[in-house]
């Protein structure tokens, strides 16, 4: 069996977003792997564990997203593949779902491909579905559980309770927490990850040209700031200062 996790590298939680020329910086924020994803890491993971299955951590980025496959490398998995191209650098969900998907069928023989609920930085949560959509496979979202027994079974959870589906492989998953707190890296498996060779894919290595962007930001603006007053209410009883309220109430025509 083949698991490919998909992760991203993302500027820390604790980062302060400003604006900058209409656009997000993160300013000099250290870069990690993105949280949700190391959920899906961990997912894959424990079918390693139970299946004998191999584990590839594929991730689209610049230079620096090695990182990002190194802390994956660390955790347990057992290769990985960056998809590092200049044309990219413009690159939006439905884009990157085509590469992926790209670098997925050239992987070959993937019975699983795994991601996160959502990435941190622009928390779509699309772009599983729309992977799965480019590969015709079947997609399992929100599963907190993972069962393969003649295909797959899924427990997903909402607010409103949980629900078990049954499919067939290959298919496409995004998990949530609930499907277990991922593992901190090993020792040894910092070692190892550090000495990793990580394949580099371009473009021309997929046979593709730059997916034009479907959704750009042409510029963000901070929301205005409301002049707003605000008035203390007193009175020598609750039953005064509800009458007073009351009154202003109705004076302002809220009600």
């Amino acid at each position: 069996m083949k698991i490919i996790v998909c992760v991203k590298q993302v500027p820390d939680s604790e980062a302060k977003v400003t604006l900058q020329n209409g656009q997000i910086s993160w300013g000099d924020s250290p870069l990690v792997i993105n949280p949700f994803d190391e959920y899906a890491v961990e997912a894959a993971l424990q079918q390693k564990e139970a299946h004998d299955a191999t584990v590839v951590a594929l991730c689209i980025g610049p230079e620096s997203a090695r990182d990002a496959i190194k802390h994956a490398l660390a955790m347990g998995a057992d290769e990985g593949i960056l998809i590092h191209d200049p044309a990219l650098s413009a690159l939006d969900g439905a884009g990157a779902a085509r590469v992926l998907a790209a670098a997925i069928q050239k992987i070959g023989d993937a019975d699983l491909v795994i991601f996160g609920r959502q990435t941190i930085d622009t928390a779509t949560g699309t772009t599983a579905a729309q992977t799965a959509r480019a590969l015709g496979w079947p997609l399992l979202s929100y599963v907190g559980k993972i069962e393969l027994v003649n295909g797959i079974k899924v427990e997903r959870t909402f607010e409103e309770g949980k629900q078990t589906v049954s499919g067939k492989l290959p298919a496409a998953l995004s998990v949530i927490q609930s499907i277990g707190e991922p593992r901190y890296p090993s020792f040894m498996g910092i070692r190892k990850a550090a000495k990793a060779e990580i394949l580099a894919w371009s473009l021309a290595d997929l046979g593709l040209a730059a997916p034009a962007a479907v959704v750009s930001r042409a510029e963000l603006l901070p929301p205005p700031v409301r002049d707003a007053a605000c008035e203390i209410i007193s009175g020598d009883s609750p039953d005064e200062i509800a009458e007073q309220l009351a009154d202003k109430i109705l004076a302002e025509k809220v009600l």
